[in-house]
């Protein structure tokens, strides 16, 4: 059980069973056990919505997966002897994902580094612990170009999987290796180690939950985006370089762009349900109805939702007598940022309660007007940095329909411009290529955090207390069930 968590990671007694249990497991040369133990440990963790946005990593279980990964090294050896540690192909950059899918903002950043370096050889190495990667996807993008390799692990056992990844680490050795892991990808983060003299960069996207691979030693540390910047620097003491989201251009608003086109607002959102069915104290879903009922205009929501948010947003409708067809649901688009301009959108509502940067960074391109929310207890699912400084933020939901009822198009008209600029001079991606060549001149600091953003203490004590009721009441109806069963049998 955990007792007690501290917001910058894991109190170390709060670890204890499961070190005790990896040692064990490495002690009796079980190295998948030891792997599956650590997977477990992180699933447990970042499903607690507690944790989210407060425990970001853990030194306790970095170290563990270090330590399997050397492990499973020196058995490889003793079957591969004459392994030697060539010097590494200064033409080849590898990647290592836990998952690849069309919709991951981490599978969008691989393609911009990718592009920055187009004369290189890139291979991408996929575990696959989270579930099987998009392959039509993989195959008719990234693989169709010549100087792209996509692998993905065998189907087999997670020891299994890391001998795999450590045989084409020490097979390929390429100049650069990026980790972009998933939370709870031990495979991933155990494989690269120090007697391979690789040089390696952790990629900092699985920023809001516990991560693991946030405290290896001798990587280069990426954080994103300002919030998670100054977080892993400032809260938890870590030597970080700060690499900008990028989105290639694809052009300012049309010349004949007027906004309230159709007398009304058109609002849009882009964000799948893992970013919007989250447990928090204003919902997405319920929200919809209203604002549409403000605007009297539409909205346009892009990724993909459950059945039961699907439902909800529709019979929130026609509880409040929206016509059906002033909400657009769109599962997936190629580009959000055309998307934008095909439905001549006047705002655009960023996600909560987590919000999406690069979605955002895309609105901001389009010359769209941006609303963000903050939220009650974390700068980072906020974004407020990303977004130009005099970007309109709301807390709770009468600020936001109070905004969008009073809006005008000479407002709508500023703020697109004010949007556009903060795309050119810092998401563009013109300055990527030299960034990740690490040429000083050009290395960028990222924004200060913004005043606007604190803690709303009250109600999130009051949000935590209503998830632990509910959490009390589901486990004594559990109980009851059980214990009725027991009877009837």
């Amino acid at each position: 059980m955990l007792r007690y968590i501290r917001p910058a990671s894991f109190d170390c007694r709060s670890m204890l069973s499961t070190s005790e249990r990896v040692l064990e497991s490495i002690r009796n040369n079980d190295i998948n056990s030891a792997l599956l133990i650590i997977h477990n440990t992180v699933i447990r963790i970042i499903t607690e919505p507690l944790c989210t946005s407060q425990v970001f990593g853990s030194k306790t279980l970095d170290g563990l997966c270090q330590r399997i990964g050397k492990a499973n090294l020196a058995d490889m050896q003793q079957f591969i002897p004459e392994t030697t540690y060539t010097p590494p192909d200064q033409h080849v950059f590898a990647y290592i994902v836990t998952k690849l899918e069309k919709s991951g903002g981490h599978t969008r950043v691989i393609e911009d580094f990718i592009k920055a370096r187009p004369n290189a050889k890139h291979i991408i190495w996929s575990t696959e612990l989270d579930g099987q990667s998009d392959t039509d996807y993989v195959l008719n993008g990234l693989s169709k170009k010549s100087t792209v390799v996509y692998e993905q692990a065998p189907k087999a056992n997670y020891q299994q999987r890391l001998t795999w990844l450590q045989e084409c680490l020490l097979k390929t050795r390429p100049k650069k290796v990026y980790l972009f892991n998933h939370h709870q990808d031990s495979v991933a983060v155990a494989a690269i180690q120090p007697e391979m003299k690789l040089e390696a960069s952790f990629y900092h996207h699985g920023d809001h939950h516990l991560c693991l691979g946030l405290y290896l030693p001798n990587f280069e540390h990426i954080d994103p985006h300002p919030m998670g910047y100054h977080n892993c620097r400032d809260n938890l003491g870590i030597n970080n370089t700060y690499i900008p989201l990028t989105v290639d251009d694809k052009g300012d608003r049309p010349a004949d762009w007027q906004f309230f086109r159709e007398g009304t607002l058109t609002t849009c959102t882009a964000g799948r349900s893992n970013k919007i069915e989250i447990p928090y104290f204003v919902s997405y879903v319920d929200l919809l109805p209203k604002l549409l009922k403000v605007t009297g205009g539409k909205h346009i929501h892009i990724g993909r939702l459950t059945p039961w948010a699907l439902f909800k947003i529709r019979r929130g409708l026609k509880r409040h007598r929206i016509q059906p067809d002033r909400f657009i649901y769109t599962p997936w688009v190629p580009s959000v940022w055309q998307t934008l301009h095909d439905f001549r959108v006047d705002l655009y509502v960023a996600s909560f309660p987590y919000g999406g940067g690069l979605t955002l960074i895309e609105a901001m391109g389009a010359g769209i007007p941006v609303v963000l929310h903050r939220h009650i207890f974390s700068r980072i699912l906020s974004g407020i940095e990303l977004a130009y400084p005099s970007a309109y933020s709301w807390r709770s939901p009468d600020e936001l329909l109070n905004y969008c009822s009073l809006l005008t198009p000479d407002d709508l008209e500023k703020a697109g411009r004010l949007g556009r600029t903060q795309y050119e001079n810092f998401h563009s991606g013109k300055d990527l290529q030299a960034l990740l060549n690490d040429v000083a001149r050009v290395r960028q600091n990222p924004n200060d955090l913004s005043d606007k953003f604190s803690v709303a203490s009250d109600e999130w004590a009051l949000w935590m207390e209503r998830q632990i009721n509910i959490r009390r009441v589901i486990s004594r109806a559990a109980h009851r069930a059980y214990r009725r069963f027991r009877a009837c049998w």
